[in-house]
């Protein structure tokens, strides 16, 4: 396989026909400069990874945007964040000749990224984030539509579903382009030069983590509770450092696109709902490689499939928008308390803890989304989504249950059930 071909090529493309540079976002290894270098051939590239370049841009930075005039591609902007208000004077001057795309721009370390951006290029810029290979993206399959859980979906996603040969193959894989790209590619020596990339180069650069040793064990802690609520506490335990430490280390996994924090769904009516966001790692083959299960098979059937599959299937709907350009911060979370009541054989009403795993909310619906790694499935598992209908100014859409069942299907009135590769 060679250049895999990403979803969000279009979006790309129509930024640079409307803005005057394209930041596009993302973790280390998920392929930003090399989509903007295949979209754009004809740019210069420079990279500061390279150390000169990045004391060049620092002390002289006129000097370095005039050899590098645009149109221009600059790979790794978050080594030089002194640099973007030099670009906002060049974007400027450039304007009032009506050029547009004279920059694209890629990098990590996004929260870092975009405060220099609300600073110095807002209104200037386009911001993308682009992920690790979507399903999708890997099958080849045209779709670009965002999941919902609706028929209407379903009708027009099963067009072109293209269902993978062994779905834990490619869970535990993992996106990263250069082991499609490459299948001969060692799976553990990729993932092992990756970590030691992102130690030395993304974290050190990020905080005063003194003890990368320590703080890969705080990641391998982390790996293992994925799809689970952060209890920061019982991994400052293991890790043998204070919760306020954990804290912030947990801040640069989720700053450098390692994990995603799932903030949960607490409207004011849901008086017992929990506070606490969920903690996903981005990439299912790194968390595969971090907790030290080896093969698909081992996964299948370990400790951890039910996690790791509520993983992927989470980290599949956030691409489906990232890739449409949507920022999904904004239209999705999660829900669990204890708002549900259950009424014994005596008459008694109990609070029982109810969840819902996802939750998407566009125009004022929500649509509830349970996960689940079975093939055949009740209608049980939708038992919490009528919590829903208790918000007075919210409408509860259809909703599913996404699992590895063959066919989609209905398990009662307003709920679906959804087989994974239709995501």
């Amino acid at each position: 396989m060679g250049y895999v071909q990403r979803a969000i090529e279009d979006k790309v493309l129509a930024a640079a026909r409307d803005f005057k540079a394209v930041l596009v976002l993302g973790a280390r290894q998920t392929g930003k400069s090399t989509m903007l270098a295949h979209l754009f051939p004809g740019r210069r590239y420079v990279s500061f990874e390279d150390p000169f370049l990045v004391d060049y841009a620092e002390e002289s930075p006129n000097n370095f945007l005039e050899l590098y005039a645009p149109p221009v591609l600059l790979d790794g902007v978050q080594y030089v964040p002194e640099l973007f208000r030099y670009l906002k004077l060049e974007c400027d001057r450039r304007d009032r000749q009506g050029q547009r795309g004279l920059y694209c721009l890629s990098g990590s370390q996004p929260f870092k990224l975009m405060e220099r951006v609300s600073e110095s290029l807002v209104g200037r810029v386009c911001i993308l984030e682009l992920g690790s290979l979507s399903m999708r993206e890997i099958m080849a399959d045209p779709f670009a539509r965002p999941f919902l859980p609706t028929m209407d979906y379903v009708l027009e996603r099963r067009q072109t579903v293209r269902k993978p040969e062994n779905i834990w193959a490619l869970i535990h894989r993992g996106g990263y382009p250069e082991l499609w790209v490459n299948p001969a590619l060692d799976w553990q020596q990729f993932y092992a030069s990756y970590i030691k990339t992102y130690l030395e180069r993304d974290v050190r650069d990020l905080s005063v983590v003194h003890d990368l040793d320590v703080f890969r064990k705080f990641m391998v802690a982390v790996a293992a509770r994925t799809g689970q609520m952060v209890n920061y506490a019982n991994i400052a335990d293991e890790v043998g450092r204070d919760a306020s430490t954990v804290r912030k280390w947990m801040s640069i996994l989720e700053a450098s696109g390692i994990v995603y924090l799932l903030e949960p769904y607490t409207p004011s009516v849901l008086k017992r709902a929990i506070k606490t966001p969920k903690v996903y790692f981005r990439d299912t083959g790194l968390a595969c490689y971090l907790t030290r299960w080896l093969t698909p098979d081992s996964l299948a059937i370990g400790a951890m499939a039910g996690n790791l599959f509520e993983t992927f299937v989470v980290s599949e709907i956030l691409k489906s928008y990232s890739n449409c350009g949507i920022d999904y911060r904004y239209c999705v979370s999660y829900y669990r308390g204890k708002d549900k009541r259950k009424r014994k054989a005596n008459g008694e009403e109990v609070a029982i803890e109810a969840e819902i795993d996802l939750i998407i909310e566009e125009s004022g619906v929500l649509y509830p989304v349970e996960i689940k790694k079975n093939t055949y499935e009740k209608a049980s598992a939708a038992a919490a989504f009528p919590v829903l209908d208790r918000i007075p100014e919210k409408q509860r859409g259809q909703g599913a249950v996404v699992s590895l069942c063959p066919e989609p299907g209905l398990l009662r009135e307003n709920v679906l059930e959804i087989p994974v590769w239709y995501i």
